[in-house]
This record gives C-alpha cells, sequence and structure tokens, in this order.
C-alpha cells in the first residue's frame, strides 16, 4: 500500500473535492459550508432521498446525486459521520412535500447524527424517516451482535432503486419499503490486500504481502480472517461467494436465493486496484457463480463505486430481486425498470447528459427554509434560567476540561484518541452560552444545544439527542400542565428523554459506553428525586466500566482481556462522571 499522497494532511480536501465534481455537472448545487452536494432539478413534489457519511469513500455519496438517484449527499471529514447540522442543511435544501428518506449506512455515528436529524427535522414539520442500510455478511450474526451488520457497497443499489421510484412519483410509504428490503435481499463480502491510508496519518497495521484479508469494512476495520499463503483469485472468489450464498451456513445466510430468482451483482473496487485487475475479477466472480451455484446475474454492475480512499481491495454484492419484487407485490421487471432509468448522476454506470430543467418552486422552498432557519429563535416564556445553574455548569465544565488528557489518554489506549478533544468542545460550547444574565432556562438549553451539535463523534450525538429530547420534554411539562420548575419536573422530562435516546442507540448497561453512566444516573434521578445520590451513583458506574469488555465503537475490535489497558474505565463513561460530579459541586457553591 502506498503511504504517500500529494496531500500532506486531509484540511482541505474535501471541500476542494466537492467543488470539482459540482463545477463539472452543472445540475448539481454545493453548500460548501455543510459540504452539501443537492440536485438543483429535485421537485418538491417527489419524494426527497438524501444519504451521506464520511468521506474518503468516494464517488460514494456526492458521485450518486442526480434525477432517479440521491436528492442531496452530506459529507463529513475522512471517515467521520457529518454532523446533524450538515444533515439539517441538506434537508433544507431539498425539503419536500411527500417526504423526506434519510438512506444511512449501520454505522454509529451515522445512525446517531441523521437520527438527530430526523428528529429536529420532524419538530420542524417535515415528514422524515431513516432507512439503514446494512448488508455486510462476513462478520455474521455472532460477531455483529448489537451493532448489526455493516453497510458497504450494496447501499448503492439500494440508493438506485428508491431514487428510481421517486422520480417515476412513488408514494413516501412504498419508497420507504424498497429501501428497508435491501437489507433482507442484498449481502456483500469485502477482500483487501491490504489496509487504505489517510493522509497526514501514521499507518497503524500492515497486511504481509503473502496474505489478503476477506471481510475487510470500509474504515480499515479488521476483517473476518488472514489468509497466508496467498491463494489465487479464483480460490478468493470462491470463499467470498460461498459466504454469501450457503444456505448452511446458519450464521451468514441472511438471503435465500432460489434457482428461478433474478440476481444483480455489484463488484466494487475499494479504490486501490487497476482497473484491468478489478474486470478480471468480475469475470471470474461470473464464472463461479455460474460453474458453483448455478447463477448469472442479469445486471451487472463493476467499478469504482464506494471506495476505502486506496484501499487495494474489492467487495461482491449480490441481490436477490424476485425475492424484493415478491415481497413488494409487483414483478421483476418493475425492479429492473428502476435499476435501468436513466440517471445523470454522475458515478453510477452509464450515465449520460442530459437537460436539466432547474426546479424555481424548488428554489423559493429552498430560500423560505433558509429564511426560516436564520430567523431568530430566543423566546422570553417558559421558566427562568436559575443562577445557581449558571454556576453549576460553570463549575462541570471546569471539571471536565481539566479531565481532557486524562480522558484523552484512556481513549488512545481503547480507540482513535477523539473523546478528549470531544468533551473538550462540548464543554466549550457549554461555556459560550452561559452569562449572568440569562436568556430563560428553555432558551438556553436551546442555545447549548445548537452548539453540542457540531461536535462531532458518536458522544457528542448521543449527548445532543439526549439534550433536545430533554428540552422538548421540558417544554411540555412546564407548559401544558402548568408544572413548576423543581427535581421532579427535571427528573420527568430526563426519563422521557432516555427512552427518547434508547430509539437510537442499542447501548445499555454493561456495553462499556457513556450509557452505563446515564442509565443508572436517569433512572436512580427518577426513582429517588435525589440528585446527590444520582450522582454517586454515575461515578460509581463510570469507574465500574473499567475490565469490561466494549461492544460498541472500535474498541470492539480490540483485545484487552487481562491487560493494564482492558481494566481502564471507557472514556466516554469517565468523562459522563466527571462532569456529573462538577456540576453536584457547583451546585454545592
Amino acid at each position: 500500500m502506498s503511504r504517500k499522497h500529494f496531500f500532506s494532511s486531509p484540511e482541505g480536501v474535501v471541500v476542494h473535492a466537492l467543488t470539482s465534481l459540482v463545477s463539472r455537472n452543472k445540475h448539481m448545487a454545493l453548500d460548501a459550508k455543510e459540504r452539501v452536494v443537492y440536485n438543483t432539478a429535485h421537485k418538491p413534489n417527489q419524494v426527497t432521498i438524501i444519504s451521506g457519511g464520511g468521506s474518503g469513500h468516494e464517488p460514494a455519496w456526492s458521485g450518486y446525486v442526480g434525477d432517479g438517484m440521491l436528492s442531496a449527499a452530506i459529507c463529513g471529514d475522512i471517515f467521520a459521520s457529518p454532523s446533524t447540522k450538515q444533515i439539517m442543511s441538506g434537508i433544507r435544501n431539498v425539503p419536500s412535500d411527500e417526504g423526506i428518506i434519510l438512506c444511512i449506512t449501520n454505522y454509529t455515528g451515522d445512525m446517531l447524527h441523521f437520527g438527530l436529524a430526523r428528529e429536529k427535522g420532524q419538530a420542524l414539520g417535515y415528514k422524515v424517516d431513516v432507512v439503514c442500510m446494512a448488508e455486510d455478511a462476513a462478520l455474521g450474526r455472532e460477531k455483529s451482535g448489537k451493532v448489526g451488520r455493516r453497510g458497504l457497497a450494496g447501499n448503492l443499489l439500494v440508493i438506485k432503486l428508491i431514487g428510481a421510484a421517486s422520480q417515476k412519483g412513488w408514494a413516501f410509504e412504498k419508497c420507504r419499503q424498497m429501501g428497508q428490503l435491501g437489507n433482507d435481499q442484498l449481502v456483500t463480502i469485502g477482500t483487501s490486500l491490504d489496509h487504505c491510508h489517510v493522509p497526514g496519518r501514521e499507518a497503524f497495521e500492515q497486511v504481509p504481502d503473502d496474505s489478503c484479508v476477506i471481510g475487510m469494512g470500509i474504515h480499515n476495520e479488521p476483517g473476518l480472517k488472514n489468509i497466508s499463503p496467498m491463494p489465487s483469485a479464483t480460490n478468493i472468489i470462491k470463499q467470498m461467494l460461498k459466504y454469501l450464498l450457503d444456505p448452511s451456513d446458519k450464521d451468514r445466510a441472511f438471503v435465500t436465493f432460489n434457482p428461478n430468482d433474478n440476481v444483480v451483482m455489484l463488484v466494487n473496487n475499494f479504490g486501490g486496484l487497476s482497473g484491468l485487475e478489478l474486470e478480471a475479477l468480475t469475470d471470474l466472480a461470473l464464472n463461479v457463480l455460474k460453474s458453483d451455484w448455478n447463477i448469472v446475474p442479469q445486471r451487472i454492475y463493476a467499478g469504482i463505486m464506494e471506495t476505502s480512499l486506496n484501499g487495494q481491495g474489492f467487495s461482491i454484492t449480490l441481490g436477490n430481486m424476485t425475492g424484493m419484487a415478491r415481497a413488494m407485490s409487483i414483478s421483476d421487471s418493475e425492479i429492473f425498470s428502476l435499476l435501468d432509468a436513466p440517471t445523470n448522476a454522475p458515478a453510477w454506470p452509464k450515465n449520460n447528459y442530459v437537460p436539466v430543467d432547474v426546479s424555481a418552486e424548488m428554489q423559493d422552498r429552498r430560500d423560505a427554509a433558509q429564511a426560516a432557519f436564520n430567523a431568530p429563535s430566543r423566546s422570553d416564556t417558559g421558566p427562568a434560567t436559575p443562577p445557581a445553574l449558571i454556576t453549576a455548569l460553570k463549575a462541570a465544565c471546569k471539571a471536565g476540561l481539566e479531565a481532557e488528557p486524562t480522558i484523552t489518554q484512556y481513549d488512545l489506549q481503547m480507540g482513535d484518541g477523539d473523546c478528549g478533544e470531544a468533551v473538550a468542545g462540548l464543554c466549550n460550547a457549554i461555556l459560550s452560552h452561559l452569562s449572568d444574565s440569562p436568556p430563560p432556562l428553555l432558551t438556553l438549553l436551546s442555545e447549548i444545544s445548537e452548539s453540542v451539535e457540531d461536535v462531532g463523534g458518536s458522544l457528542g450525538a448521543i449527548l445532543s439527542i439526549l439534550l433536545t429530547a430533554f428540552i422538548n420534554a421540558l417544554s411540555a411539562l412546564t407548559s401544558s400542565q402548568h408544572v413548576e420548575l423543581n427535581v421532579e419536573t427535571v427528573a420527568q422530562a430526563a426519563e422521557q428523554a432516555l427512552d427518547n435516546l434508547k430509539n437510537y442507540t442499542s447501548a445499555r448497561e454493561g456495553d462499556r459506553t457513556v450509557m452505563d453512566v446515564l442509565i443508572p444516573f436517569i433512572e436512580t434521578l427518577a426513582k429517588g428525586k435525589d440528585f446527590e445520590g444520582a450522582v454517586k451513583v454515575a461515578g460509581e458506574k463510570a469507574e465500574g466500566t473499567g475490565g469490561m469488555k466494549a461492544k460498541f465503537g472500535r474498541a470492539t475490535y480490540i483485545s484487552d482481556e487481562g491487560s493494564e489497558r482492558g481494566r481502564i474505565p471507557d472514556p466516554g463513561a469517565y468523562a459522563a462522571g466527571v462532569w456529573l460530579k462538577g456540576l453536584l459541586e457547583g451546585f454545592r457553591g
């Protein structure tokens, strides 16, 4: 794998790349600040289809913006989920009378930030729902556990199908059903010769020269297994297809393929293979499918479609279109008409250039949505902000900032070291809104929530969802029921917010995440109405994450049993415990 790049760091590369793409495709426009590419021709009487994720997977997803595919694509930093604010910008740029579908690949940060965008969009009156795209068959049911299957290049078939359905005027619910069926009728597995390399970062691991990795992910995640010595290309293909098609493999038999089913195949270049090699691998896959499985795909897509930067690998996706048609009570030909429908999305195979009918009506809607977003939101209604809360918040943020080096050190041992930076960002965001003359409580919390959304990563998304849901619950309690602001009211609102948060993460106590602190803290507060007692429980639970086996995030791939590293507390849980203790000390004075 080459570790040399023309750019010495990732800074600015994403915006340059998006600007280049938009300059070459006249139907596209770019919100450079939020890194959103959108289709200027998309009409508001069609279902809006939005997807996105971390950059580094080009041409996904910006290259699939166009008529009959994506209405907008949201681009995060390299291998990092976009923020909720970015996603909301995408929604505002292509609002729809029919509804908005957020197509998300199944990664924690994406699920959380897109989930929060769904909540915020619905609160603003948009009809928004989520389709989670997850079709990786490599890790199987046992290894994927609570997290579920990863989203790989098969998501592009889902986007093509529902994008074309939207273009043909299909109803919102029917488009969403088709998107959800992608997980039931698609399977993907990848294989790579080495990990990719991010500009400006040290390479953390290298695959030996005489080896390959079956089941490699697209973010440098470990695969299913290393094979050494290096087998022939045909034998690699045989192993990959066996994982996708063997009905006796109960851990991976996600899709049933019957002899008369119509099948499509997508072969994706991770970015580092030559076109010559990929075409040869595609031909071998077709040969093995026919000889070993009696399958002849009716549609074949191959090329650089969803990359892992310069990863030297490829993936194979198989989709059962007959199964999808049967589930929707339509014919196979209708499914293929969607796949074959023309699109001017530049990255879809065999696209062509067609005249663009820019939607003036959508431009008016876009301007109105942006104007509403920019309108002042400050309100003088609701309960006043207690002065003691300002003091307590300052103390909590000071404690969090002082703990940042320790949090960073913990996270360097268990993850990628960004948790301390996220905590510092959260604390500074809160501090920026504190003054001796604060606005009413709900306004202050809303202003803080807006700033917290700017903080990336899973921790920022979890706290943003929790805070947004808490504000909504507290507003309802203190207005419609005319309840006073007290510990009982706060506890009830927090309990409702926690229930809402659980819709967007499967993490629970015992999974070694920040939820090991948030859940017992809120439940103890709701039960006993004793803030000091709840903070004590939070601290104990934070320390108790030391020695737990991680079940979410990058730490799940680290073997730490019996090591010193395995005995440190989870960084996010530790940070929450420190912050809550600081909040209590601030209230005490």
